[in-house]
């Protein structure tokens, strides 16, 4: 009986000291690779079965507008309303319907006498752009006739006629395409106006009860992970909120400075393309840059002195911003750095375009946030790293006695009593 018992055990034996076992059964490295293989599988079958999903992409395309815009106002303002609550005991119901009040006011006075002025302005814009057009093509006439550019006067004439072509090709056929899309375009002012109207709901219940939501998360998830996730929640949300509140100040301030600017200076259309510098700025490190671009080309409409008077416009503002604003405002709270954050844009921005751009910093943030936590448990639990979790580190190591003190002896053990 006992060599029938013993026989099977023989058997495990032998095959776990075969290669197969080793190299196979028993490797964290196949392991892992079957792993990834068996999420790529998921992931294609997936990818055949994706009409089923069609619905919910729908339903999701339909609610990520309101819910982004309620989100981002309820960064800006979730601030102030926290700080009427603690510092003069206001409940948070009163203070968020006061702060509505605020912002619905601010809107109002927008609406009277912003826009109507940036309408203005936009207009004589294109009353003037074909005179602005002609002037740049007789002065690059000029310019040519001279004959050290004897050699490029056809293909600048030919760019010249060529971009005089487009540019009324695509003028027509915008309008075309906009007479034919009647139904996209009323779609798309449905989708706006239902924005505009949802998002307000979803930012008082937001407001009201800021934790509520964190909650009901965390309280999904089994007991042992709650504290975790719990914590993951506050530092992305943490993080979020440095970006916006952030990037829209700076934005703001800029606005405010070349507004300044280009009002003394006397550059035409200047609260139009301050409102544009403000706007671009959202883009970190190549706004302001951008912004510099249709200011440079209305100044070069007026007068080569413009164009100087731009510049020192320009470079003031980037001082004030760089020295001043910037480090009040943002300082080093996202903890990127300036190469990383152009890579996201740039590979955000040709992935999704201008929506990448806007938010492919603050998605980058929440999966850094999220990959370093998985990080620190893995180091912690995996055996690949037992012997770095056993080093002391320098802020626990034994500091070394001094080499000038001796060290004392050992004190004798008592003697025995007889």
């Amino acid at each position: 009986m006992a060599a029938k018992q013993s026989q099977p055990n023989r058997r495990f034996d032998r095959f776990n000291q075969s290669w197969f076992f080793r190299w196979f059964v028993n490797n964290k490295v196949t392991a892992a690779l079957i792993n990834v293989l068996l999420v790529l599988i998921v992931i294609f079958v997936f990818t055949k079965v994706s009409s089923i999903f069609d619905p919910v992409g729908k339903v999701f395309n339909i609610l990520l507008p309101p819910v982004l815009l309620a989100g981002v106002l309820y960064y800006l303002m979730e601030p102030p309303v926290s700080f009427m609550q603690r510092k003069w005991h206001i409940p948070r119901v009163v203070s968020t319907l006061l702060l509505f009040v605020v912002i619905l006011a601010l809107v109002i006075w927008g609406l009277v006498s912003v826009i109507p002025l940036i309408q203005s302005q936009i207009t004589q814009f294109l009353t003037a752009f074909p005179g602005y057009w002609n002037g740049l093509e007789k002065w690059i006439g000029e310019l040519l006739q001279d004959s050290r550019f004897s050699q490029v006067t056809q293909q600048v004439e030919n760019a010249l006629k060529n971009v005089s072509s487009s540019w009324m090709s695509t003028v027509q056929s915008a309008a075309g395409a906009t007479l034919l899309n009647i139904g996209g375009a009323v779609g798309t002012i449905t989708s706006v106006v239902m924005t505009i109207v949802t998002a307000p709901f979803l930012l008082f219940f937001m407001l009201k009860d800021p934790n509520g939501f964190r909650e009901a998360m965390v309280r999904v998830v089994p007991l042992r992970w709650q504290d975790h996730l719990r914590h993951i929640l506050t530092e992305i949300s943490q993080s979020i909120s440095n970006y916006i509140t952030g990037q829209l100040t700076v934005a703001f301030w800029v606005g405010v400075m070349f507004a300044i600017g280009y009002t003394v200076i006397g550059q035409r259309y200047g609260v139009t393309l301050a409102i544009l510098a403000a706007i671009l700025n959202l883009i970190p490190y190549l706004g302001s840059f951008l912004a510099m671009i249709p200011s440079l080309l209305v100044a070069a409409m007026t007068s080569p002195q413009m164009i100087l008077w731009v510049l020192v416009v320009f470079a003031i503002e980037q001082t004030i911003e760089q020295r001043v604003v910037s480090p009040l405002v943002v300082g080093s709270k996202m903890d990127m750095h300036p190469v990383t954050t152009l890579l996201v844009l740039l590979g955000a921005g040709g992935l999704y375009g201008l929506p990448g751009v806007l938010f492919g910093i603050p998605v980058y943030a929440i999966i850094k946030i999220i990959w370093v936590r998985i990080w620190h448990w893995f180091v912690s639990t995996s055996s690949l790293y037992e012997e770095q979790a056993q080093l002391p580190t320098p802020a626990t190591a034994p500091a070394a006695a001094p080499a000038d003190k001796p060290t004392p002896p050992a004190p004798e053990p008592p003697a025995d009593k007889k």
